[in-house]
């Protein structure tokens, strides 16, 4: 079976992801190709209808087993039928007013939920104050914990597109088996806070982790002398930024590596426009620059990659066009002594073949001062893909093993 989409594509590396996490009961792989051969490629809507329909359908399936008491089934199905509905707004944020985004987001927390509520080892939904508002997250209890026994809690948060539920997959499952607390939650531009609440990415980080780590340490069932967090994608330079000021942390994890923001443009973007760096910048900046505005349409037209990261960035980092996107991202970094202020023990993950951010957890290892480690995982043995969704296992397994020696 194939995909039918180009190699290197945007639908090719979504399909991976959904796929990949075939490791945590959160897809089947025959589920996930039947679904892409209805896909046009590039056609956003196709996309859409042919994810929704497989999550639509495999969420009757699982409410029809559990109505006739078939627990096991109705859990795997709920779980599965989460993720696809996920997958299917993925590519609709060119309008954030496309009621297919909320619907298909309610719909995948909704089937989360009632995975959850079947499951032995409890994950429960939790609100954790944030300013005037709250965050949406999950207390995953660590198997074999009592009520209320204290343990090591990792918090996850995900990235640039990710949400709270697919944490499951990214952490959230594979730490509360390894006996460890999980709380995963959302930040602004993530999941339910851009989608529900308007709110959009912030580079200060610490300002979103604190109140996090606040709530934890009130919790009776948190070590609050071992607390680590964890930061998926772009989430790597958020988690790392929140160490940087947050000293109740007692390690992070950087899945994957990223030290500056800033570079994206010049590494992913025009990478093949011959524009210098510094010059970029100062272009991006510019209140206009029509050549740079039309150079960036036509790379969007030609890589669909761009064109999704427009399309998507502009609405969870609050920027007015692609060229206010791409500054934007200058503002997300660890320069300026930023990473050398960690004082925790750090790990940083590293994929061959990153499209995102290549050569950044290097660059973020030469500035590390803590006890620090990059793990790096190649095609030779899987894990060469972006954030390693090819090898979900064997990924969670090098996070927890360090975590579970630093914190020990």
């Amino acid at each position: 079976m194939t995909s039918g989409f180009p190699a290197g594509s945007q639908f090719e590396f979504e399909l991976q992801r959904t796929m990949g996490q075939v490791a945590y009961g959160a897809a089947e792989i025959g589920e996930c190709f039947a679904t892409a051969q209805r896909v046009v490629h590039g056609d956003v809507d196709s996309w859409h209808d042919a994810w929704h329909s497989t999550a639509s359908w495999l969420y009757d399936v699982a409410a029809k087993a559990e109505r006739s008491g078939h627990v096991v089934s109705a859990r795997e199905g709920f779980l599965r039928s989460s993720n696809y509905f996920r997958t299917s707004e993925f590519f609709l944020h060119a309008d954030p007013a496309d009621e297919r985004i909320t619907a298909a987001s309610r719909h995948a927390v909704e089937s989360f939920r009632r995975a959850t509520s079947l499951m032995p080892s409890p994950v429960t939904p939790v609100e954790i104050p944030y300013g005037d508002t709250t965050l949406p997250g999950y207390f995953y209890r660590a198997d074999g914990a009592r009520d209320g026994e204290p343990r090591p809690t990792v918090l996850i948060h995900n990235g640039f597109d990710g949400t709270g539920e697919e944490v499951w997959s990214f952490g959230g499952r594979a730490g509360q088996e390894r006996g460890f607390h999980v709380i995963a939650f959302e930040g602004p531009g993530q999941g339910r806070v851009i989608r529900e609440q308007g709110l959009p990415f912030r580079p200060d980080w610490e300002k979103v982790v604190s109140p996090v780590v606040d709530y934890a340490s009130k919790r009776d069932d948190v070590d609050d002398q071992r607390i680590a967090l964890i930061g998926i994608s772009l989430g790597g330079v958020l988690a790392a930024r929140a160490a940087a000021f947050e000293p109740r942390l007692a390690a992070v994890v950087a899945w994957d590596g990223v030290y500056d923001g800033g570079l994206v443009p010049s590494d992913l973007v025009f990478r093949d426009a011959g524009i210098e760096p510094t010059e970029l910048r100062r272009r991006l900046r510019a209140e206009e620059d029509e050549e740079l505005d039309l150079l960036l349409e036509q790379l969007a037209a030609e890589r669909d990659t761009i064109r999704w990261v427009i399309d998507h960035g502009t609405w969870v980092m609050g920027a007015e066009h692609g060229r206010a996107l791409f500054d934007r991202y200058g503002d997300f970094h660890l320069r300026d002594g930023v990473a050398e202020s960690i004082a925790c023990p750090v790990l940083v993950l590293e994929a061959s073949d990153d499209f995102a951010f290549q050569g950044q957890p290097e660059m973020l290892m030469a500035h590390l001062t803590a006890p620090s480690e990059l793990v790096s995982f190649s095609a030779e043995h899987g894990g060469s893909l972006h954030n390693q969704v090819d090898v979900f296992r064997q990924a969670n397994a090098v996070i927890f093993n360090w975590l579970d020696g630093v914190l020990s």
